[in-house]
């Protein structure tokens, strides 16, 4: 692991398209910027964990158990208005 120390206003590269900067230090806090071109994925590491945990639990649910929670859902209707001069957007399409 590279460690370097930055102060705020201060940057370090990245290859030769990602630039770091340094925006605002404060207390135990660091606020960083991240320039980089929009196919580079940025993501906080703690979301990555938590995507990979929902994942992980979805995996364990088989597809029988999914086939049965559908199943036990009641069918969604679309409500109809009583009076046929009411528009809605149901009224409108048909």
């Amino acid at each position: 692991m590279l460690v370097m120390r930055r102060r705020a206003g201060e940057s370090f590269l990245l290859g030769d398209d990602i630039e770091i900067q340094v925006l605002q230090v404060s207390g135990t806090r660091v606020k960083l910027g991240i320039s980089a071109p929009a196919s580079v994925v940025i993501v906080r590491r703690e979301v990555r964990l938590t995507q990979d945990e929902n994942q992980t639990a979805a995996r364990s649910v088989s597809p029988h158990a999914i086939e049965s929670l559908l199943n036990a859902l009641p069918s969604l209707t679309v409500p109809r208005p009583a009076d046929p001069g009411v528009k809605t957007l149901t009224n409108q399409i048909t």
